[in-house]
């Protein structure tokens, strides 16, 4: 949770460089469509300041993705202790103090709105948030034209107790995941690469994250938190691998102690980042210009299948692949299909496609039929989708 809200820091903006004075290098660039955002947009740089003014000064639809974590509004009327009287460390900033629910709104509004003008036609933003507070986001969300495309509940591993024991213990938050509008249907989403890195099966909206601990978590010289809400960078981590690509630009309104940049920097992604507290900046800073980006095959995004040439059965057939009247059968041979000159497949009187024939013959709705057929060649089986990689690739020389 960063804490560019605004008034509380004056109207000045600055822009905040290394501690050699220059700004910090750049990771390497990826896509050929951010390289013209570049010239005029502050790469990787934290500007200190009033957020909704520094958004001012960036250039309209110039981001790719917004990662936003603003104050919770967490209206504390006193200060939280443990049954053995000691305080919690809770968070009891001014940044996080509101007069009333319709300041908050009216804030909320005004940064989105801000941000909005700056996210690309096929950007998409995520906000974090409590009970406090995320419904009213997603209200403001959706009265300013964004498209709610997900709402992710982050269950955390290890959540604070409730110490009064008058509550259930709030184990989780919630980010709303959204796109510019409704019209956006070409925003950056990694499906395929999400499922395989979670043994073949579909990500799902609940993410199972600890609390930032240990040496990630950032402590002054006396050994106290530099930031109350640090952000996991595993949660930051999978936000950027979701919904964005390498050399995209991802902006954070509420910068805090740079989460968002380092994950950014490690993963070839550039950042904005605005922050008001000037200390939180600097924390930022040094924790930024130490990250060592990965090497770009550990982040780069694998193409996704739904990008791939479309390939009917019907030209295993044309293409010599496969011949009419061949027999297909599935790994275990237990089932088996006539190939017809048409590119469908008999199943007795029955005719359809390989996927229909495939669901069939095992009981079930749906079935894909690429992965479950296969040919006999030389003795071995061979599964169709073998032949359709072929001509994919020919498609692409």
């Amino acid at each position: 949770m960063g804490t560019s809200r605004t008034g509380a820091a004056g109207a000045a903006t600055r822009i905040d460089v290394s501690r050699t004075g220059r700004p910090a290098p750049a990771p390497r660039m990826g896509r050929k469509a951010s390289l013209s955002v570049l010239p005029t947009l502050p790469i990787d740089q934290i500007l200190v300041g009033d957020c909704i003014a520094s958004l001012e000064k960036l250039p309209p639809e110039s981001v790719d993705v917004v990662f936003a974590d603003p104050p919770y509004n967490l209206q504390l009327e006193q200060a939280l202790t443990r049954p053995d009287q000691s305080r919690v460390d809770a968070v009891d900033d001014d940044w996080d103090k509101f007069a009333s629910f319709s300041e908050y709104d009216a804030f909320t509004r005004a940064w989105l709105a801000g941000v909005r003008r700056v996210m690309k036609k096929n950007a998409t933003i995520w906000v974090i948030g409590s009970y406090h507070n995320i419904f009213r986001v997603g209200t403001a969300l959706q009265d300013l034209d964004f498209w709610l495309l997900n709402d992710i509940v982050w269950r955390k591993a290890n959540p604070m107790p409730n110490f009064k024991g008058r509550r259930f213990t709030n184990a989780h938050e919630t980010m709303i995941w959204a796109s510019k509008s409704a019209e956006a249907k070409s925003y950056t989403f990694h499906y395929d690469a999400l499922k395989a890195g979670n043994e073949d099966v579909q990500m799902r909206s609940d993410w199972f994250i600890p609390l930032c601990t240990g040496e990630e978590r950032l402590k002054d010289a006396r050994g106290r938190k530099v930031h109350p809400t640090q952000k996991p960078e595993a949660l930051l981590a999978r936000v950027l691998l979701s919904s964005s690509n390498p050399g995209d630009v991802v902006l954070d309104p509420f910068f805090g102690t740079g989460t968002t940049g380092a994950v950014a920097k490690k993963l070839g992604r550039h950042f904005i980042g605005l922050e008001r507290d000037p200390v939180y900046a600097q924390a930022a800073r040094a924790r930024i210009d130490a990250v060592e980006p990965l090497s770009d095959v550990a982040f780069a995004a694998p193409p996704e299948k739904r990008a791939e040439a479309r390939v009917p059965f019907l030209a295993l057939i044309e293409g010599g692949y496969v011949k009419a009247g061949e027999i297909l059968v599935d790994e275990r041979r237990r089932y088996r299909a006539t190939v017809r000159a048409d590119g469908t497949l008999a199943l007795g009187a029955i005719v359809g496609s390989i996927h229909k024939i495939g669901a069939l013959v095992q009981g079930l709705p749906a079935c894909n039929g690429w992965t479950f057929w296969n040919v006999e060649r030389n003795g071995a089986l061979v599964s169709i989708d073998a032949f359709r990689a072929k001509i994919r690739a020919e498609l692409a020389a």
